[in-house]
């Protein structure tokens, strides 16, 4: 556990105030979400992520979502699985050998047409309800 400053907008004030984070490389756990790349001069990127499918037990598939948020917290996309095209968005995986999946995100703002500007965005992989959160840097 780690201890970490969040920034709260409490009557039109910025306020820091502390926030508890949990580790996110952990290697007890059964998701681990990894570094996007290319990063970060290149619109487009791939997000690796790996599942240990022995930590569900029964056969059950892990119910997954990644998406892409601005740093006003607002949904800017949901990346595709590599493989399959199918948005990330509530999916079952099933094991597919390793455990290892990619999305990746063209750079477009959902539902615009247009590219995602230059900036910091944060992408959060949910997996059974269980998130995990990293950042990526865009540079155009």
């Amino acid at each position: 556990m780690k201890l970490a400053w969040a920034v709260v907008v409490s009557l039109g004030l910025l306020i820091a105030v502390p926030a508890v984070v949990e580790a996110q490389d952990s290697t007890d756990s059964p998701v681990r979400l990894h570094r996007n790349y290319p990063n970060p001069f290149n619109p487009e990127t791939t997000i690796p992520f790996s599942l240990d499918f022995g930590m569900w037990g029964g056969g059950k598939q892990p119910v997954v979502s990644l998406r892409i948020y601005n740093i006003l917290a607002q949904l800017v996309a949901i990346p595709i699985l590599q493989g399959s095209g199918e948005p990330l968005d509530n999916v079952s995986l099933a094991w597919n050998g390793t455990g290892d999946f990619a999305a990746y995100w063209d750079g477009m703002v959902r539902g615009t047409g247009h590219e995602a500007a230059s900036g910091v965005y944060v992408y959060q992989l949910v997996v059974n309800g269980k998130a995990q959160s990293k950042k990526m840097t865009i540079v155009k």
